[in-house]
């Protein structure tokens, strides 16, 4: 038996979903194996399943998306890193939650980048999700050695809404470790920069961008890119269209810059936990996130798990907070069955305040179905 869940937003930890699942199958059944391997999509909660997984958590100072100094954590074994960029830049590090759709800064993930650099890693896996930022990663590539200046030679303020003031790019004081590294761009979504699937357009209100703030931050990103054509060569437009260059604001552009390869964050995240491994030892897969919805099928954590296990004809299950799939859909993307808390207890918020007690019951059914 193996348990391959993502994190339940808001109440429970990959880690935690793993304990009152194997908790509630071990009351069905005390016997049974159950293996436990926290899963993530590259997005908030990376860290955490990589460390779950035997890798070292590493604290350092970086500044947060409004320059405020945030402690922030990346994951190291051996000469892998998995840096997660929601740690430095995500919605959780804005002060008092406020949003700051133009001025927020990536330059706290630059600085975590840093730090894995400094700690020698030679493969980097840079998760990205759960941004509170939209400025194409400028911030991420400052701290790494770059300069952005007006026309007047200065450097550009920081945030998305600056980078329309963007005259040259100067990318010659670049790390020169990036070079040498291999730098994987993890996330579970492939929007280009800019256009109307572009970072601000899509993902721009769910930062607190207005209509007209999503207009400004998409005008600087294409200004931003052009600005950088001029120092990288036609590259620079390629990157801005690339699956993943809108992920997180954009810093998968900047990413991409740097000469990151793009990969599905969950595809990424099986590998360097060692989920192959594992599914060859399990019987049933137990998979599973707190909404088990239509996003769901597009690259997160679930769908990933079950398409894995799927291929090497192992069975899936899920759990999930709420389920917002139907029968068939969940078929088509390899999981047998769904078991929400919301069959356990009606009640929505008692679903989200005592969600483990919930999980274990829950998963006490899963035990009655396929284990007696």
């Amino acid at each position: 038996m193996l348990i391959a869940a993502d994190k339940f937003k808001g109440s429970l930890t990959a880690a935690q979903v793993a304990e009152r699942v194997t908790a509630g199958l071990h009351r069905v059944a005390p016997h049974v194996e159950v293996e436990s391997l926290p899963v993530a999509d590259g997005g908030d909660g990376t860290v955490d399943a990589a460390v779950a997984a035997g890798f070292e958590r590493r604290e350092v100072r970086v500044a947060g998306p409004l320059g405020d100094e945030v402690s922030a954590a990346y994951a190291l074994r051996g000469d892998t890193a998995v840096v997660e960029m929601a740690e430095a830049s995500g919605l959780q590090r804005l002060p008092g939650g406020v949003f700051a759709p133009l001025s927020s800064s990536t330059y706290g993930s630059g600085e975590l980048l840093r730090a894995a650099l400094d700690a020698g890693a030679r493969t980097i896996v840079f998760g990205v999700g759960g941004s509170a930022t939209t400025d194409g990663g400028a911030g991420m590539l400052s701290a790494l050695g770059a300069r952005f200046l007006d026309a007047d030679g200065d450097p550009v303020a920081p945030g998305g809404g600056s980078l329309g003031d963007v005259e040259t790019a100067d990318l010659t004081g670049l790390d020169d470790r990036l070079s040498t590294v291999d730098l994987v761009l993890a996330s579970d979504v492939d929007n280009p920069l800019t256009g109307p699937e572009g970072a601000p357009a899509v993902y721009g209100p769910q930062k607190g961008a207005r209509p007209d703030d999503v207009a400004v931050l998409d005008a600087a990103l294409a200004h931003f890119a052009s600005v950088l054509e001029k120092a990288i060569g036609p590259k620079a437009a390629e990157y801005a269209a690339a699956p993943g260059a809108g992920a997180a604001g954009g810093i998968g552009y900047g990413a991409l810059v740097l000469g990151a390869r793009f990969r599905p964050g969950i595809e990424v995240m099986l590998d360097v936990l060692g989920f192959g491994p594992a599914l060859e030892r399990a019987t049933l897969v137990i998979t599973g996130e707190g909404s088990l919805d239509e996003q769901t099928l597009h690259g997160k954590a679930p769908a990933g798990v079950a398409a894995a296990a799927r291929a090497r004809g192992k069975e899936v299950v899920a759990v999930c907070g709420r389920l917002a799939l139907a029968p068939e859909a969940l078929g088509r993307a390899g999981i047998r069955r769904a078991y929400p808390l919301t069959e356990a207890e009606p009640d929505l918020a008692r679903c989200v305040a005592e969600a483990g007690p919930i999980l274990e019951r829950v998963a006490e059914n899963i035990g009655r179905d396929f284990l007696t």
